[in-house]
């Protein structure tokens, strides 16, 4: 007979946000992320694909940079209100296969990016332990 010796409290199930469909079909109708954000600022998604526009212009400067990172801290708050209100309590599985998850994920992903290239090293430790503790499949 064996036994397993894991987490006898189990972990929480996995919180899965809800789908934007009227931010999808703005950004579906060719509205930029820009324009869909002014009107859905709660959408981690689209604070990530601006972002993640900053973060990866050709000649990226320090300016870019740091627009990159409040983009991405804005939607990593922005994703972390949705999820506490969809039960996250800190801690547990926030699934990247879950596609209404990704927008907080690459929040937090942008985030650890800018935060490594400014210098902010405690910052970019705690977004991939973050990520390591969402989704063990994202972080290195």
């Amino acid at each position: 007979m064996s036994s397993s010796h894991g987490n006898l409290l189990g972990e929480p199930p996995a919180t899965l946000l809800p789908p934007t469909p009227e931010a999808d079909a703005e950004l579906a109708e060719g509205a930029t992320a820009a324009e869909v954000v002014a009107h859905h600022p709660t959408v981690s998604s689209l604070w990530a694909t601006l972002a993640e526009e900053a973060l990866g212009r050709a000649e990226r400067t320090l300016p870019d940079t740091i627009e990159a990172y409040a983009y991405a801290r804005t939607g990593y708050h922005r994703g972390l209100d949705a999820l506490r209100r969809n039960g996250w309590k800190g801690y547990g599985p926030v699934p990247w296969s879950h596609e209404p998850n990704r927008g907080f994920l690459r929040c937090v992903t942008v985030l650890a990016t800018a935060a490594e290239a400014i210098g902010e090293h405690d910052e970019h430790q705690r977004c991939i332990q973050l990520l390591r503790d969402c989704d063990p499949t994202l972080a290195p």
